[in-house]
């Protein structure tokens, strides 16, 4: 399809084990509370990673502060190996970082094939270029990618409806698609199924699953454990601000400060 990236991966055990993402003691104070403490988070390249943990427990506030809408009061943010601490979100956005949000965010009154296409800057807007004519080929290339991402996520359909008229798990695809329009190198999304049927949920994941393939690395926070769970290569538990578990699916729920966050008892 016109938007997979090709890449020759050389020893894919060892690119896989490759953090793309890395946090060191991140901390983040809201006044007194303290809403991150000290945490050490890795996405590791084409891996799906997720965090969960129980309300309140720093999700939401980790991944703002990873991709820039919160600032740090301490620790480093590390993306391919440079620190991108305190940067923009639209710096953060244009290295290829790419988030989505818990209540999708589209253009409400464009279509689904101009939101698409809105993802990424057009030679159009130039004013020089548009007096030329010479973004029209630029402008039919974006055009012929979005349909090809479309397709993959099988919205295709949908490609000349307006944005608010799409359901929630319509929406959710919608934003994905936006990221591939930008060849997002990493994808984090805020609880990517809330809100959508399981037969939907199940089908968002699988297409995250097979973003993998195509150079994508994926960070997502999601309550639905019962339908993401089977989905991620490895998992963070966070509550009251700090990663209190890590792991493969069965040593995470086994562990007894997991139980605990979760039920209010000990086992």
């Amino acid at each position: 399809m016109g938007f997979e990236r090709h890449v020759e991966i050389r020893g894919e055990q060892d690119r896989m084990d490759i953090a793309l993402l890395k946090t060191l003691n991140l901390t983040k104070f809201f006044y007194s509370l303290k809403a991150l403490d000290d945490v050490n988070v890795e996405a590791k390249r084409n891996n799906l990673t997720l965090i969960m943990g129980p309300n309140g427990g720093g999700k939401t506030t980790f991944i703002n502060t990873v991709t820039g809408f919160l600032k740090p009061d301490s620790g480093r943010v590390y993306f391919e190996n440079q620190d991108i601490t305190g940067k923009q979100p639209h710096e953060i956005y244009d290295m290829g970082i790419v988030r989505t949000f818990q209540i999708p965010q589209p253009l409400k009154n464009l279509t689904v094939l101009e939101n698409l296409m809105m993802a990424v800057e057009n030679p159009g807007e130039n004013i020089l270029n548009s007096l030329k004519g010479s973004w029209l080929k630029k402008e039919e290339e974006l055009a012929e990618k979005a349909f090809h991402i479309l397709e993959f996520l099988k919205i295709d359909h949908l490609w000349n409806l307006e944005s608010y008229k799409l359901s929630g798990g319509q929406l959710k695809l919608l934003e994905v698609g936006r990221a591939l329009m930008k060849n997002a190198k990493l994808l984090v999304m805020d609880e990517p199924v809330a809100g959508v049927n399981p037969a939907l949920a199940h089908s968002i994941l699988e297409k995250l699953v097979q973003l993998k393939k195509m150079d994508v690395t994926l960070l997502i926070v999601e309550h639905r454990l019962d339908i993401a769970l089977k989905y991620v290569d490895y998992i963070y538990v966070m509550a009251e601000g700090r990663v209190i578990a890590q792991g493969r699916e069965e040593e995470v729920l086994n562990n007894p400060e997991v139980v605990e966050a979760y039920l209010g008892v000990t086992r």
